[in-house]
Formats: structure tokens, sequence, C-alpha cells
């Protein structure tokens, strides 16, 4: 079968190649591929990998969907369904899983980090690790969901849940994750402001009614504090890092939340301890998101609460082309990749 395979770090690491199809093992099922998408994860493994148990060669790709070739019967997924992958190859028998909390999964095996992933012509996974589609279902838009939505579910409903009355301020919400926090968090009824830049982008955002600031002529804590009356957000999404944290923490509301999901920009920043007790701020890390919060995820993306925001497809053999698409400032949104 066709792939992407990553061989070696850096940019000419990346190619095409065949690849054996995957096997499969008892209770697990084999997915012809039709779509994936691009996330930030796929160049870190490209450029480092560092901190990720892994073996090279290794086929790219963390999310997707296609059409079940083999299953287990008594499984819930037959050949033909369409079907969505969850990310995580996890147990099911661990104390995380048996309490509905895959993404903590002591054995987990996150697809495209750990094992093989998704940019190829077929993958296996246990069967527990799909989820059927609707019949009707745009697969081009389903194949967007699995990182970057289920990732931002997390972040607005986990454990400081948006909804009406509250304000949530999203960092750099052009990227992938960032912009379906955005969606969420409108969809939950929740006040929210961004920090982007560049005309278009601000432009963008102010028509969906967003406010949006640009981080490079504002002081963006000062800001919101004017935009909410002198109180702050009650939540921050932030998934860039240390270039953002310390204006995150300053645009919190007391007793307000802070969820992190990245450092593209770096992972040690001030922890400015003085400022989280006195005013009582919560910090929390989140990494994608359960089956059950993948589940109403779709019956939320389904039922049109949200459609997932495409800025470009690229087919399976242009994969390099699309990282580099990644690192353009102009994107807003997910990339998709076009496999069969």
């Amino acid at each position: 079968m066709k792939a992407i395979v990553l061989t070696e770090r850096g940019t000419h690491g990346v190619a095409l190649r065949d690849m054996p199809e995957p096997a499969v093992p008892e209770g697990w099922a084999k997915v012809r591929m039709l779509a994936a998408s691009v996330n930030r994860v796929d160049l870190y493994m490209r450029d480092s990998g560092a901190g990720i148990t892994h073996q090279l060669p290794l086929i790219m790709g963390v999310d997707g969907v296609g059409v079940v070739a083999e299953a287990p019967a008594g499984s819930g997924v037959a050949p033909g369904d369409r079907v969505i992958l969850y990310p995580y190859e996890f147990c099911g028998t661990c104390r995380p899983c048996l309490n509905g909390d895959q993404p903590l999964c002591h054995h987990a095996k996150i697809l495209g980090e750990h094992r093989h992933g998704t940019f190829a012509e077929y993958v296996a996974l246990p069967a527990r690790a799909l989820l059927k589609l609707p019949d009707d279902a745009d697969m081009d838009q389903a194949a967007v969901l699995g990182v970057a939505h289920l990732t931002a579910w997390r972040m607005v409903f986990g454990k400081a849940p948006a909804g009406p009355g509250t304000v949530v301020l999203v960092q750099g919400a052009g990227g992938g994750v960032s912009y379906a926090a955005v969606q969420l968090a409108r969809m939950a009824g929740a006040r929210v402001i961004v920090t982007t830049t560049g005309p278009d982008k601000l432009a963008h955002f102010r028509s969906l009614g967003v406010e949006a600031l640009d981080y490079r002529d504002a002081d963006v804590a000062r800001a919101v504090l004017a935009l909410t009356g002198g109180e702050g957000a009650d939540l921050v999404i932030d998934n860039v890092g240390e270039r953002t944290w310390g204006t995150s923490l300053k645009a919190l509301a007391r007793g307000g939340h802070l969820v992190t999901c990245g450092a593209t920009t770096g992972a040690h920043p001030s922890a400015d301890l003085q400022r989280l007790f006195i005013r009582q701020l919560s910090v929390h890390g989140s990494t994608m998101g359960s089956m059950d919060e993948f589940r109403r995820l779709l019956l939320a993306w389904h039922g049109g609460g949200f459609t997932p925001r495409i800025d470009r497809a690229f087919p399976l053999a242009d994969v390099p082309s699309a990282f580099a698409h990644l690192e353009d400032p102009a994107r807003m949104g997910k990339i998709l990749i076009r496999i069969s």
C-alpha cells in the first residue's frame, strides 16, 4: 500500500513509499482510509519526536476517516461501514480506561506517534476505537475532527465548562485547535474573545461576531480587562506556550481557568505563582478527549452545532507540501489530506 513514511528527521525524511498492509489481530478491524488531517504534532514528529517512544520508519498521521474493510463479528462495525478513527489505541482494561478516560490509558499508543498512523491506504485498529458515521455524513468534514476538535471539546467543556454568561479568550485563534475552540465556545453560548493577527483573520472573526484582538498591536491582557469591565476571562484556551502564557494568566478573571494543550513556542514559561494563588487561578492540562466526548462531539457536529473550517486540501502524495502550508501564517482552520 502507499503511505507517507518518516524515515529520518527533517523535511527530507518524509516521502510517499510502499509499505506492507497492516496485520489484523483478533478483535481488530482494518480500514481503507478516505481522508485524514494534518496536525501540529506531525511537524513535531518530523523534526524531533523527543519524549515519544517510537521507531522509524513510521507511517505518519494521527486522525482520519475511512470504510471498514475487515471487522470481527459482533464488534459493532462491519465491512462497508463508514467510520471515524479514535486517535488512540487504548487497552480498555487499566483504571483510566475503566473510568472512561481513554486519553490517560497506561498503555495508550497514539497513531502517527507511538505506532503507524493514518497517512496510508489502510490502517488497523482495535474495533473498539472505531465509531460509525451516518450515511449522509460529510467525510471531508469528519476527517478533521479527530484531533483538533476533540482536543478543543475537552478544553471547552471539561473541568471548567464554558456556557452562557462565561467569557472565553482563545489565543492564536487561526490554528486548528484554537479555531475549533472558538466554534465550540460560541456553540455553548459563551462570549468569545480571540487573539490573532493580519487584517484578513481579524476581519473574518469580527464577521462572525467575535471580538478579535491583534496580538501584535494590543496589550492583550489590558484589552481583555477593558472589554469585560475589569473582570477578565473566565476561561483561557492556550496552546501557544511561553509566548502567550504571561498574557493568558493576566487576562484571567479571579478564580478563572487556563487550559493548555500545547507549547509550540516553548514549554517552560514563568509559573507566576503569586498571581496563581492570590487570584485563585487554575491551570489544566488537556490532550484530546474520551470516547464519550468523541461521541458527543460527533452528535453536535452532525446535528449542525458547528461546521469545521477546512483551509485547504492536499492529496496523499503531497503531504510534505501540506506540512509547509501548516506553517503559513495566513492559514486558518484545518488542512485535509485526501487518501482515496
